[in-house]
This record gives C-alpha cells, structure tokens and sequence, in this order.
C-alpha cells in the first residue's frame, strides 16, 4: 500500500498531496480510462490509485507482485503514521516527501523533510519492526554521514530498546477522535528537582519545535539517565541517554551539574577539616586521588559513548588514512631505495680507483699492521664486500674464537655522514691523500699505511 508510484511522464507521484506533487488532478490517474500506467516505486511491479472506506488515497499493486515488496507489506498503523508524519511537516512549514530513497539504494525515508529554502533535510522514520540498538545507529549513521537528521518514531505501547539510543519518540494514536501524541522521547529538566521530567506534546507540535530549531537531541550525564514515570499507577525507572529537548533544559542540567560538583566539593572539604591533624595529608592525597579517578571514569564513559556514534566515519576515515600511508611508504621506500643506490654507485667509483693489486696490496698491509701492533691475526676476504652500515667499507675480523672486528677498510668518505657507528671503529685507507678526502669527520679513527697511488712492482 504505498502512497507514491511512478508515472512514466510526471515522474514521481504522491498520493498524500492535492496535486500529487506534479500538477496533476487525482481523477487523471484514478479510475481513469485508458488507465495510467503506474508503476512502483520500489518493486517496478504495475500499481493503480484507490481510496480507502476512510477516504485515504493511496496506491495499489496489481495481482501477482513480488512478496518481497517491503512497500506493499507495511501495516495500515505504518501507513497512517506515515500520514501524520508528512501532515505534520507541512503544518510546520517545510517540505514532505514519502517513501524518498537514497541515490545508491542505502536507505529510504518513509517521510523526508525539506527546508523551505532547501538547504536542511530530515528524515521521520516510522518504526514498527524489532531492531537492535547497534543496527539502529548503524541506520542512524547514513543519513548522519549525508547531513541528514533523523528521527525514528515507535507507536507501540511499550518503548523499544532503542528509545534513548538514537534521536526518537515514541508516540500514542488517538483511541477515537484526537490527535496523535508523543509521550516519551521529549523531556525538560527540572533543576530544583535536579533531574529530567517526562513531556507530552501534540505530534505536529513536536514537530514544528524540532524542524525549526527549538528542540534538539541532547545527552544525558552519567549522573541524569535514571528518570522516573507513573504509568497506569506504577512507578517506572527508565534509563535515558538521549533526549528531545530545548536549549534551556541542556543549559540547566549542565549548570546544576556544575552545581552538584561544588557542593560535593564543599562537603568533601568541610569533613576533610574535621579529621585529625596527623592524618590530613595523607587523607587529602587519597581524596583527590579518588576524585580524579571519578572524573577519568566518567571521560572514559563519555567518550566511549561518543565513539560508538562515531565508528562509521572513524572507519572511512582510518581507511582514508591507511591508503594516505601506504602512499607515503611506498614513497619514502622509493627515495630510500635512490639514496641507497646513490649511495652504492659512489661507494662503487671509491672502490674503482683501486686496481685489484692496489686492493690486494691494502689488505695485506692491514694484516702486516694487526700483526705488527697487536700480535693479532686477521682474516683477509678473497673477495672483499662492502658493508653499507660501515659507509661501504670492508669490515675486517681476527681469527680465532671470538671473531672480533679489528676495523673498517677503506670506508668511503662521502657516506659517512650515514654510517654514525663508523666513530666507534678504526678506519684503514691506503694514504695520507685519502686521510685528506675525510676532512674532520672520523678525526683520530683512521690509519693510513702509507702506500703509494700508483701500484708497487712487488709486494711486501
């Protein structure tokens, strides 16, 4: 029973207003020959325009259309509800569409709401069905991430599990004649009494004070979500985080808040003077810590029920940023691998300026010196590799047990600045000239052997 179906030249028609929304006459569309071809908005199954024994227009699908239709199967309380819901919206001023879906199918607002100037939505969801809380915030965080508010409104008797979870009321119908009311939802809070009352207001009331700014969602404090109601006789405790309420009341209770901590702070005080002398110390040092734990106690609630609101957007927001990660490693592992191969293609032409006799000649010299100095013998590599963490010199190791490094061959002045462990070792070059390539860096570290730039006939 929808109340929108769509023309193939008007567009999308809707049943709760005069003109249907597109100019048009109801007699153009409703037992109308030929007939219009109407179809669903929804399913795309064929509809036809009917009145009901109250007088209520709407839509009607044709024989044999899809079970899954979620339009065709909304009760005749959603249906009416729906109605009220747009009445409401355009007593207050504003625009009202039903049945409007998003773009990319994600949702779709049973009544969706429109600013006069157009630039504010709202979507009224009329809710029958049993939700969870996580899927209701879930549903909650697509209009939010659209800018668009929301309110879900419940007509059972008893509250969902939701109510207080999300911006909603729940809303009573009349029995006969009357009007539809909201009577949980929306409250005030009471600062003599230091905490908030239940309000009932008429449904169009409701919903001009919320579309024109008067009332707003606002959460209760940790201290405020216990609220009490007679209903039928009995004294029921209901727990509140949320509520539909005015600027005043959010100011009030967090002024009595403020309030309510200076008075406990004046307490915790007054007594503190009353204790003994010797124990005043120790006893203050134990209440502030206490207070400070109360107050992170209540933070940490605080914020934990901000980020449950807020998952949906962390999550696209920590997805951006993981691909703005991997876009700055893959960079910086583009640039590491430059300077990397910078670093040995200048480490290659230090090391090409020595022939393979020049070469052969300076590790023999340092193990002549080893021996020389220390009585120490040390392993002399066939093929000599650069280490890069020693500025692309030859490290070279004493024989025997312990295998310690004896020094570093030959590193190459221009990549020390990038070897800082170089200054703890000593350094062996060939000559005072290649000493002078090093300028102050690694200054009272390097030994040279004095052997000649040009290569030696024979060898020592």
């Amino acid at each position: 029973m929808p109340f929108t179906a769509l023309h193939p030249d008007a567009g999308r028609l809707d049943a709760t207003q005069l003109d249907l929304g597109r100019a048009m006459d109801w007699t153009q569309i409703h037992k109308s020959r030929p007939r219009a071809p109407l179809t669903c908005p929804e399913c795309s199954w064929g509809v036809h325009a009917k009145v009901s024994r109250h007088g209520v227009r709407f839509f009607c699908h044709d024989p044999g259309r899809p079970p899954s239709c979620e339009l065709s199967n909304e009760s005749w309380v959603h249906h009416m509800l729906k109605l009220e819901l747009a009445g409401a919206i355009r007593a207050a001023g504003w625009y009202a569409e039903l049945e409007v879906p998003a773009n990319d199918g994600s949702w779709r607002a049973d009544v969706m709401a429109s600013s006069p100037d157009g630039t504010q939505r709202m979507a009224w969801e009329a809710l029958l069905s049993p939700i969870t809380v996580e899927d209701i915030r879930a549903r909650t965080g697509r209009y939010r991430a659209e800018k668009i508010a929301v309110c879900w409104v419940s007509p059972h008797k008893k509250p969902p599990q939701w109510m207080g979870a999300v911006p909603g009321v729940r809303v009573r119908a009349p029995e006969t004649e009357g009007v539809w009311v909201v009577d949980d939802g929306v409250a005030g809070f009471d600062y003599a009494a230091g905490g908030w009352t239940f309000r009932e207001e008429e449904l169009q009331t409701f919903a001009r004070w919320v579309l024109h700014g008067q009332l707003s969602p606002c959460r209760s404090l940790p201290r405020y979500r216990r609220v009490t109601r007679v209903v039928d006789d009995r004294r029921w405790v209901y727990l509140r985080d949320l509520w539909w309420t005015s600027r005043q009341s959010a100011r009030s209770q967090t002024e009595h808040e403020e309030m309510r901590q200076r008075q406990e702070n004046a307490k915790q005080a007054r007594e503190a003077r009353k204790k003994q002398q010797e124990a005043e110390a120790e006893r203050r040092r134990k209440e502030l810590e206490e207070a400070d734990r109360i107050r992170r106690a209540e933070e940490a609630a605080l914020r934990r029920k901000e980020q449950e609101g807020q998952d949906r957007v962390l999550l696209e927001q920590m997805r951006e940023r993981w691909v703005e990660r991997e876009a700055l490693r893959a960079r910086e592992q583009a640039e590491q691998e430059e300077k990397e191969r910078q670093a040995l293609e200048t480490a290659r032409a230090w090391w090409g300026r020595l022939s393979r006799q020049q070469t052969e000649e300076l590790f023999a010299a340092v193990a002549e010196l080893a021996w020389r100095e220390e009585q120490l013998r040390v392993e002399i590599p066939e093929n000599p590799s650069m280490a890069a963490h020693f500025a692309y010199g030859v490290p070279v190791y004493s024989r025997g047990r312990y295998h310690a490094l004896y020094g570093i061959v030959r590193p190459c002045p221009n990549l020390v600045p990038l070897s800082p462990q170089l200054s703890y070792h000593r350094a062996f070059v060939r000559n005072a000239q290649e000493v002078q390539e090093f300028g102050e860096t690694l200054a009272g570290r390097i030994t040279h052997l004095g052997l000649p730039d040009h290569e030696q006939l024979t060898m020592y």
